[in-house]
This record gives C-alpha cells, sequence and structure tokens, in this order.
C-alpha cells in the first residue's frame, strides 16, 4: 500500500516530482523519457501506489495535451504538401492496416484464439499511436523530414480506419442492419459537412480574425489553444475522434503567417500536459492478470515490431521510395495505438470478447511501445544495420527520390552541393547561384526542397547522415561540400563518408561553438561556419567602422 492523498492538489504535485525524478534517472541512463513517464504512470496506478484521487484530473489534462498535440502537427502542415505526399500515405496506410489485420488474424487462430477474440485482436494490431510518434519525430526534429510528413500522412489514415471502425461496432451494438448504413452515411455526410464549414472559415473568417488577435501576442496563444480544443470537442461530439477535430484545427491556421508563432509558444505547453497522458496511460495498464498471457503476447509483439515496418518498406519501395526513407517511415507503425486498447475495451463491454483478450492486448501495447520508441530514436543506426538485407525493397532506379529538377547542375562540373536548405543553408544556396556557381541543394525536408527547386536550384532529398546518398553524388565532379547542419554528429558522419568515397574537393561544415569547431578541422573539414560568432563579429564591425 501506498501514500493516500485525500487533496487532488498534492497528488498531481506527487506525481509530477515523481515524473521530474524518474525522468531525469532515465535521462542519466539515457533512455527515452516517454518510458520514464510511462513507468510513473504505471506506480502511480492500482497496481502499485494506487493514487486515484486525482484520476479524472490527469485523464483531462492528458485529453487537452492530445488536442494540442495534434493541433500543432495541423498547423506545420503545408496544404500544398498534401499532393505530393498522399498518395504514398494512403497506400502505406490502406496496405500495412490489410496485410497487419489478414496476418495477424491468421496468428491469432495459430495462437488459440476463438474467430471473434481473433478478429478483434488483428483489428488492434493494425493502429499506432500518432501521439508517441509524432512526440517521438518531434523530439528527432524529423516532424518535417520526407519520411517524417510520410508517416504522420499514413497515420492520418490509420485514425480515419479506426473511426470507421469504432462507428461500424457501435452500429452492431444496436443489432440493426439498417442501423449500420445510417451510421456509415452520417459520419460521411456530417465529415464532408464539417470539413467544408473549416475551409470556408480558413478563405473568409480566420485571416481577417487573427490579423486582429495578433494586435495581443497572449490573446493570440489563447484563441489558438481555445480553438484547438473547440473543435477536438466538436468532432468528438460529431462522431469522429479529439485528434482529428484538433488536427483540423490547426490546418485551418497552417496557411496564415502566424502558424511558426503559434507553434513556437505552445510547444513548451504541448510537452507538459503530454507528460499526463503518459501518466495516465501507464497507470490504466492492468499488470495483475496479464501473466498467462506473455507468450501469445510476446509473439503478436514480435509480429508487430518487424512486421508491421517490412510491409511499409516493401510499399514504399514499389512506389519508387529508398530503402532508408521506407525503414525510417516504417519503424513509426512498430507498436499500437492507445486507441487499440479503447477498441478492444469496447468489444468487452459489448460482450463479444472477455477480458482476457483485454488483457492481451494490453500487453502486446506495453511491449510494442516500449521497444518501438528505441527502434525510433535509434532508427538511422539500425538503417546502417539494416543497409544490406533491406536492399531487395529498393527498386535499382527509385524515381521517387531522384533530383527534383536538374536546373543548371546537370552539366559536367558541381560548383556546390549545399545540405541543409533552411533559412541559413537556401540564403547560401541562393548567394552561391547568384555569382554564377552551379549548386546541389539537398534536404530531408519536401517543403525546403520545393521552395529551392522554386529558385532555379537543383535538388534531391537526403540528407548528410546518409553514407549511401553520399554514394550516389557525381563527387567527381563537385568542388565544394557544404553541410550548414549545425550538428558536431552530422559533420563527422559527412566528413568519413566523403573520405571513405575519396572526394578530393573541399568541405564546408557548421558548429556553434569553437571547441567543435577546431575538433571538425582535425577530422578533416576545410571551413567551420559559426553562424552565430560569424554575424556577432559582422555587427561588431559595422558598428565600429560606422563609429
Amino acid at each position: 500500500m501506498g501514500i493516500e492523498f485525500s487533496n487532488v492538489y498534492y497528488e498531481i504535485a506527487a506525481m509530477l516530482a515523481l515524473a521530474a525524478v524518474l525522468g531525469a534517472l532515465g535521462t542519466a541512463l539515457k533512455q527515452p523519457l516517454i518510458i520514464s513517464y510511462i513507468v510513473a504512470g504505471l506506480l502511480v496506478g492500482p497496481a502499485f501506489l494506487g493514487w486515484s484521487a486525482a484520476d479524472s484530473q490527469v485523464e483531462l489534462l492528458a485529453s487537452i495535451g492530445i488536442a494540442v498535440l495534434l493541433f500543432v502537427v495541423g498547423l506545420k502542415l503545408d496544404v500544398g504538401l498534401i499532393a505530393s505526399v498522399g498518395p504514398v500515405a494512403l497506400a502505406t496506410g490502406l496496405g500495412q492496416v490489410a496485410f497487419t489485420s489478414g496476418v495477424g488474424f491468421l496468428i491469432a487462430l495459430a495462437l488459440g484464439l476463438e474467430t471473434v477474440s481473433a478478429l478483434y485482436v488483428a483489428i488492434a494490431l493494425t493502429f499506432s499511436s500518432t501521439i508517441i510518434i509524432v512526440k517521438l519525430l518531434s523530439d528527432k526534429r524529423e516532424i518535417d523530414s520526407l519520411h517524417g510528413r510520410i508517416a504522420v500522412g499514413f497515420l492520418i489514415v490509420q485514425d480515419i480506419v479506426v473511426v470507421l471502425v469504432m462507428i461500424v461496432l457501435s452500429a452492431f451494438a444496436n443489432e440493426a442492419g439498417a442501423a449500420l448504413g445510417q451510421a456509415l452515411l452520417r459520419v460521411l455526410l456530417i465529415g464532408a459537412a464539417f470539413v467544408l464549414v473549416i475551409a470556408i472559415l480558413m478563405r473568409f473568417v480566420l485571416p481577417p480574425l487573427l490579423e486582429r488577435l495578433a494586435r495581443s501576442q497572449e490573446l493570440l496563444i489563447i484563441f489558438a489553444v481555445a480553438w484547438a480544443i473547440s473543435l477536438a470537442a466538436l468532432g468528438d461530439g460529431l462522431g469522429f475522434s479529439k485528434e482529428v477535430g484538433a488536427f483540423l484545427a490547426g490546418v485551418s491556421l497552417a496557411s496564415t503567417r502566424f502558424r511558426e508563432t503559434i507553434a513556437a509558444r505552445l510547444t513548451s505547453l504541448r510537452d507538459f500536459l503530454l507528460l499526463f497522458f503518459f501518466i495516465d496511460l501507464g497507470a490504466k495498464l492492468d499488470v495483475g492478470s496479464l501473466g498467462d498471457q506473455i507468450l501469445p503476447a510476446l509473439v503478436l509483439s514480435v509480429f508487430v515490431l518487424v512486421g508491421n515496418p517490412l510491409i511499409v518498406v516493401a510499399i514504399m519501395g514499389f512506389m519508387g521510395y529508398r530503402r532508408r526513407t521506407g525503414l525510417l517511415a516504417g519503424l513509426t507503425v512498430a507498436q499500437i495505438s492507445e486507441f487499440s486498447l479503447i477498441l478492444t475495451a469496447l468489444g468487452v463491454a459489448l460482450g463479444h470478447i472477455g477480458a482476457e483478450t483485454l488483457s492481451l492486448v494490453t500487453v502486446v501495447g506495453i511491449v510494442t511501445i516500449g521497444l518501438s520508441t528505441y527502434l525510433i530514436l535509434y532508427s538511422h543506426a539500425l538503417y546502417d544495420r539494416l543497409a544490406g538485407v533491406l536492399r531487395v525493397f529498393e527498386r535499382s532506379t527509385p524515381s521517387r527520390e531522384l533530383v527534383a529538377e536538374e536546373g543548371e547542375a546537370g552539366p559536367s562540373y558541381i560548383d556546390a552541393v549545399v545540405f541543409g536548405l533552411g533559412r541559413y543553408g537556401s540564403k547560401i544556396s541562393r548567394g552561391l547561384a547568384s555569382r554564377g556557381m552551379r549548386v546541389l541543394g539537398i534536404d530531408f525536408d519536401p517543403v525546403a526542397v520545393r521552395r529551392a527547386r522554386e529558385d532555379g536550384l537543383a535538388t534531391q532529398y537526403g540528407d548528410a547522415e546518409d553514407p549511401e546518398l553520399i554514394a550516389q553524388l557525381p563527387l567527381s565532379k563537385v568542388g565544394w561540400v557544404v553541410s550548414t547542419t549545425p550538428s558536431p554528429e552530422v559533420s563527422v558522419v559527412l566528413l568519413n563518408a566523403l573520405q571513405h568515397q575519396g572526394y578530393a574537393g573541399r568541405v564546408a561544415v557548421t558548429t556553434h561553438t569553437a571547441e567543435e569547431a577546431a575538433h571538425l578541422t582535425e577530422r578533416g573539414a576545410d571551413v567551420v561556419f559559426m553562424p552565430y560568432a560569424d554575424a556577432a563579429d559582422q555587427a561588431v564591425d559595422l558598428i565600429t567602422d560606422s563609429a
């Protein structure tokens, strides 16, 4: 028995303190914070400390955190990008759902489950946690990468599928055949009307409204949070999910010039509120009845951890994407979702399955959420080990990731290859091009690639950490290789790959400290950019020269 709190405030304060301690311990052990927070939830749950005074408050804060997270994701979505990642997101999302549910059903039957229970388990295995994946990709700063955008796209497809499945189950609960068709027709009509109303607001109401609200930064942020929570509640009330409503709320503001300001101000709020989601998730895991489910759960977990990523790699490879992009995207579906637990619990409530099936899915959730967190965090290192094996999934010419537009970089010589087309990298690229140099720009963000292409640069998807991409570049025709990513780890990987390929040109990399600059110079960099220090020196020169 643990300490019991009669005051909700004290209990939440104790939860935060426990999460902070476990988070610090996890960080010291180089473990992901998500695992620390889930462990905190397990400890405060009924199996251990049994804190329950703040259950409803924690659940409410978790729901708000989910809404804010999906709102920020929608806020960063470039509507014009949907056409480029839409087909692969749809094909991958539906293909993975079909494969996982079909094969998972057969595995569940082989493990001795009854037909209905096997069907529920198979469906539960198909859904991945949008919340956890978006959080991990955001922490790794890969949410805007090509594989990150594709992953978010097929996760949205999964969310739509799970909403439809839950509608079907609810209709079956009414035991009326006509109710099923009516429910599906209803959700289609309401969904279309919902999107249409938001589109009208995007076009005529929200832009001028935000212009007025932006006179006060605090009021702008309050409106953004209120808009996210309100559309989340409306989406839930209309028969969709809170996630869908919050995501559409973000999309509705994504085309305004205030989206970066709102997203930046909401990041800390998002991280704080998501802490309660992970605590709530851990607290609701019933570990008391899980012993008999360990063996079948491990079999199903291996299937989710291995089978789901492989089917994504196969589909994306068939569509012309490189195996590296396919694996990085595929690893995001190597776990089941909180929706899987909700869906299975609904089946128990409807009398379709027993509590033992819910226990089985719960164990699979614990195993896959825990292990997939590490797979996603260390996805680049994992690819380095599996690159040769995955070659079978890649076309000889991965057309989706070739140079997007040759521009003037097609002749026999390229003056500079620039990795990173953000504000700093794009300015360098434009400056070099304005002086007559032929530049090839490379970035893993398709939006940055598109903008550079519109500026007349030759572009290509990719990043400086990919040795295979380096090997495919025409290095014998390149004078300069420039990396504008201020990560010393990325710079070292790039320098090693260039040396391995026998590159004879010059290399420029970027960092923020003098110590790192000295280290990179020793590793072979010809020039090291220090943007902040260089800009400060120029500012001092301008001030002193004009004095």
